[in-house]
């Protein structure tokens, strides 16, 4: 029986290289720490190909989350608008600083935060909105920001799944204020565990305090450049900054970021044409990509018409040997969710979508004869 699983990372060839560069030099003095050669060339390749002002290399995107949430001054009672269609990373640095994540309903078609129900939540305690890219797929960040702006509040992209997507030709991750990707084994590109904070506004303290947030709350990014003689404690701060051997792995990654993001675009599309016969059907619904997102086929989901029907399809498919799977349980129904703001809350499109979603396998590596047999099996489930 073929065994098809989620996700696999794809290996370009080149990561072992770097990282044997790196483990072969070691007695020459070869950096193993954090900001070493190869990390700083993965910056700089982000900087210059997604046109950033700065990125920082994070421990992961939880770690680049929790950096913004200190920089953007989260305060114990402000209120954070993001979705509760999400990860858990995207409100646990909010509750951390002792503020209050307040859920919002998604858009039917994209799964995205819906603007009019961002409105609609704003108070005079609001500080930031935090969208997150579901899919890869860009969220309306024109109506998002120009509400920002009207309203006097930071945005922070959480991009987690969108490293090489676009809006309106903007690469996701810098329209926000700051923006937040991920480099953990299931996203496109990875080094097992990883991540990046992109901070776009034109602001070179707010910079030089994500430096000293990352290394502890410590001057030490100074000290190494040589700006001072030694370093001290200077700020709050947590330790955020990633290993050179895994940077080294994320080289190489992202070197090939275009070439992966074509090979997953290919077992996406193939979906996508042959299920479409089932969607006009009115059987199932497939993903919606607006004409102003270029996606980065992160995740191709089906929704049913109900919940035992994905149930029935998804058990019938792991019986199969292919691995398909739900996605979030909500964070406003969760139990940390209820505690903090859930309560109460009705976000009919959020609990339906989590009801009827199912997420197929889409890798980089993911053969023809892998695709044809995921596709064989929903046909006949269908």
């Amino acid at each position: 029986m073929m065994k098809i699983p989620f996700a696999c990372p794809y290996l370009t060839g080149n990561e072992k290289r770097y990282i044997d560069d790196i483990l072969t030099n070691i007695q020459n003095g070869s950096q193993i720490s954090g900001d070493g050669p190869c990390g700083k060339r993965c910056e700089g390749l982000m900087e210059e190909k997604f046109g950033a002002r700065k990125v920082l290399l994070t421990t992961s995107c939880t770690s680049a989350l929790e950096m913004a949430t200190f920089l953007i001054g989260i305060k114990p009672g402000d209120e954070v608008i993001m979705p509760s269609f999400t990860f858990v990373s995207t409100a646990n640095p909010v509750v951390m600083a002792g503020g209050v994540p307040v859920f919002v309903d998604i858009d039917p078609d994209t799964l995205n935060i819906d603007p009019e129900k961002i409105e609609e939540a704003i108070t005079p305690r609001t500080k930031a909105i935090y969208p997150v890219h579901y899919a890869g797929v860009s969220c309306d960040m024109d109506e998002i920001m120009s509400l920002a702006k009207k309203h006097g509040l930071w945005v922070v992209e959480d991009a987690a799944q969108g490293v090489g997507a676009r809006y309106k030709g903007r690469y996701l991750g810098t329209i926000g204020d700051m923006g937040c990707y991920s480099f953990h084994e299931t996203k496109n590109i990875t080094c097992g565990e990883g991540g990046a904070l992109v901070i776009n506004l034109d602001d070179p303290k707010l910079v030089e305090r994500a430096e000293i947030i990352r290394e502890k709350g410590t001057d030490r990014s100074k000290f190494h450049r040589g700006q001072v003689d030694k370093y001290t404690w200077v700020d709050i701060g947590s330790s955020y900054v990633i290993s050179e051997i895994l940077s080294a792995f994320l080289l190489a990654q992202l070197e090939a970021l275009d070439e992966i993001n074509l090979k997953r675009m290919d077992v996406w599309n193939e979906y996508a044409e042959r299920l479409r016969q089932f969607e006009a059907s009115g059987i199932i619904r497939l993903p919606v990509i607006p004409d102003y997102a270029e996606h980065n086929a992160h995740i191709f989901y089906i929704l049913f018409q109900d919940q035992d029907a994905r149930d029935r399809v998804m058990m019938r498919l792991r019986e199969a040997g292919i691995h398909a799977v739900f996605h979030y349980i909500p964070l406003h129904s969760s139990p940390v969710g209820l505690m903090k703001n859930g309560a109460g809350l009705n976000l009919t499109v959020t609990d339906r979508v989590s009801n009827v979603i199912l997420r197929l396998p889409v890798f980089s590596g993911m053969s023809k004869e892998e695709t044809e047999g995921v596709i064989f099996e929903i046909i006949n489930l269908l």
